[in-house]
């Protein structure tokens, strides 16, 4: 095991972050660093090169007589903002007493692809080949809304072909327990900018004689939910999937509750929608959310000014059967109607993606149970949704036309996106033996 945390921490050194211009050079090794392990496991690797960051897909030798399975990862990670709060150098990875990785990427993603990569790495060293035919494909731009995948799919859709698709980039219900995330919630961002005078004024001199951006773009962002929470955006729920009766039941009998919810997140208390457990909504509930408001003087002490502009950051995280282009329309429908006058409006869309179910009982489903049974056992695995979004996994079927089965090593502690991110050893070993079980399995659905 040794070798194999060598491999992680080299992995993790590599400062990949994907919204820093500055870190494309970062990205480029980090996807060579990629390219040389495929190869030194034997298997045929490719970087292909984008408008944006390097695309890095591996295979073995394919073979019409075997099933293909593609696996998905991606080497960019999060920016490490507010660096002051972490314990250490984000890509310095250190190790605690008890089994803790603590670096930026340790979980999202790195650990988890590279557990599958050293996974099939094992297999290839204990059996001289594989069960089926592999294709690894690992992005650098996941984290910046994967702009340039899709073209990339549909470019290399016939070389990607394959009958199922596999992902470790979601979590585990509770440490030791496989845990099999079969839906995943969808989004659509967009921003506001809300424009008065060309210049920053005196609010002596004319306040109350032109409008506040930022006191317009405060009551606009307000108008988004009712007292109750609900999204008060007209047409918002027409196209909402329910929840099915099963899930509700299964979920209701799963270790995490509500207090353990309210306990991970440290806020005062839950504010869940009204007739729904907080569990059922960050699940399976679609929301809006401010992530930003800002404009106008933000240093020590007062500056006296009515801001030339405001602006805002929202997005809404989406279940089946909502449209996120639909969605955008009337978020900004609703967003004109409610901005008077005075003021400019501009709305700008950002990314975007569909939310994703699949049937965990199909043939694919019920073999990556068993490989999550073998490689945690004790425990049955958790079938779960997940309120987080990757939007490529409902590009995977659009445009490949193959299912994704989900198999998070995060646990829900993991400081994911947060400083002092952190990954167990323990869950680094687990990955590297369900990989090693999910090929036997899948190759015998």
């Amino acid at each position: 095991m040794t070798d194999h945390l060598s491999d992680l921490f080299a992995f993790l050194r590599i400062p990949s972050v994907s919204t820093d211009s500055a870190r494309r050079a970062d990205l480029r090794q980090c996807a060579s660093w990629l390219a040389d392990k495929f190869t030194a496991i034997g298997l045929t690797a490719q970087i292909h090169q984008t408008p944006g960051h390097p695309i890095v897909s591996a295979r073995n030798r394919r073979r019409a007589d075997r099933r293909t399975v593609l696996i998905y990862g991606h080497y960019d990670v999060q920016p490490v903002d507010p660096l002051t709060l972490w314990r250490g150098d984000p890509f310095e990875p250190t190790l605690s007493a008890d089994g803790v990785i603590t670096a930026r990427g340790a979980t999202d993603n790195k650990g988890q692809i590279l557990a599958h990569i050293l996974g099939v790495a094992e297999t290839i060293a204990a059996d001289g080949d594989l069960p089926l035919n592999i294709i690894f494909l690992v992005e650098g731009e996941e984290e910046i809304g994967s702009p340039h995948l899709a073209a990339f799919l549909r470019e290399h859709r016939d070389e990607l072909a394959c009958d199922i698709i596999a992902i470790s980039d979601t979590g585990m219900i509770e440490p030791n327990r496989g845990t099999l995330t079969y839906g995943l919630r969808g989004i659509a961002c967009l921003e506001l900018t809300v424009s008065g005078p060309d210049k920053d004024l005196h609010s002596g001199i004319y306040g109350g004689a032109v409008a506040n951006p930022l006191t317009v773009i405060s009551r606009l962002v307000a108008t988004l939910h009712d007292a109750a929470g609900h999204v008060t955006i007209s047409g918002f729920y027409d196209d909402v999937a329910p929840l099915e009766p099963w899930e509700r039941a299964a979920w209701a009998k799963l270790p995490m509750r509500d207090t353990d919810l309210l306990k991970l997140t440290g806020a005062p208390a839950l504010a869940p929608e009204q007739g729904y457990t907080a569990l059922e909504c960050a699940w399976g509930r679609p929301t809006a959310e401010l992530n930003g408001l800002y404009g106008g003087y933000q240093g020590e002490g007062s500056k006296t000014v009515i801001p030339a502009e405001a602006h805002a950051k929202i997005s809404f995280r989406l279940v089946p059967d909502q449209d996120p282009i639909k969605i955008l329309s009337l978020a900004e429908q609703h967003c004109r109607k409610h901005c008077p006058p005075g003021v400019t409006l501009t709305v700008t869309r950002g990314h975007s993606g569909a939310a994703y179910r699949l049937d965990p009982d199909t043939a694919f489903g019920r073999a990556a149970q068993r490989a999550l049974t073998l490689a945690f056992p004790g425990k049955t695995p958790a079938l779960v949704r997940e309120g987080g979004s990757i939007p490529i996994v409902s590009d995977f079927k659009k445009i490949l036309g193959a299912d994704t089965l989900l198999l998070g090593l995060a646990l829900p502690d993991a400081r994911i996106h947060s400083p002092n991110e952190t990954f167990t050893v323990e869950n680094f070993e687990g990955g590297i033996r369900l990989n090693k079980i999910l090929l036997r399995e899948l190759a015998r659905a």
